[in-house]
């Protein structure tokens, strides 16, 4: 469940520009989803676009300033995923492929533009849908993930590390973020 929230300064994309772009973003989304181009991957792609006034955004003290309808040269873009979903490869794949989808979508070349990422991992259980928590195991399943694909056992194995070391710290039974799979009994 990907979720990218791009901020970017007022003016510093056109509609078409923006039309693109989220195209593209959401291609990374799939690609994160290891390939997931399925009706559920696709319901769990989301972009958001965050345009900032001048007075918003500011770098070095100064604000950030884009001619009207022009490519912003400042990008922001946090990417908040599923704890234990990606390894740090995977991690530096997103972060190159998200920085070329802002820079062929808006022409900017890599010395005419900023574009940080920020990769944000959600702790299992603090995913919801509709009031309910959803865990990453699920979220594989809607999405088309095997149970025993390659991605989910990487998973799987960053959680039974986690759980061996919340027991062996005292860690309460229902302290949360593990894979309902993996949590304690009662908890």
């Amino acid at each position: 469940m990907p979720i990218m929230d791009v901020r970017y300064s007022a003016g510093g994309l056109v509609k078409a520009t923006k039309a693109d772009l989220a195209s593209r973003l959401t291609d990374v989304l799939i690609q994160m989803e290891g390939g997931a181009n399925t009706p559920g991957g696709r319901a769990f792609a989301w972009v958001l676009f965050n345009e900032l006034a001048e007075e918003d955004f500011w770098v070095a003290g100064l604000p950030c300033q884009t001619p009207s309808g022009t490519a912003s040269s400042k990008f922001l873009v946090h990417i908040s995923i599923p704890e234990g979903y990606m390894n740090r490869t995977h991690k530096n794949e997103v972060h190159a492929w998200v920085a070329t989808a802002i820079r062929a979508a808006t022409g900017a070349t890599e010395l005419s533009t900023s574009i940080l990422t920020v990769i944000d991992e959600v702790t299992e259980g603090n995913w919801g849908n509709q009031g309910l928590p959803i865990s990453l195991e699920s979220i594989a399943a809607t999405v088309g993930q095997t149970e025993d694909g390659p991605r989910l056992a990487w998973s799987r194995r960053y959680f039974a590390a986690k759980a061996r070391v919340m027991d062996s710290a005292g860690y309460p039974i229902d302290a949360g973020g593990l894979l309902p799979s993996l949590s304690p009994a009662g908890a």
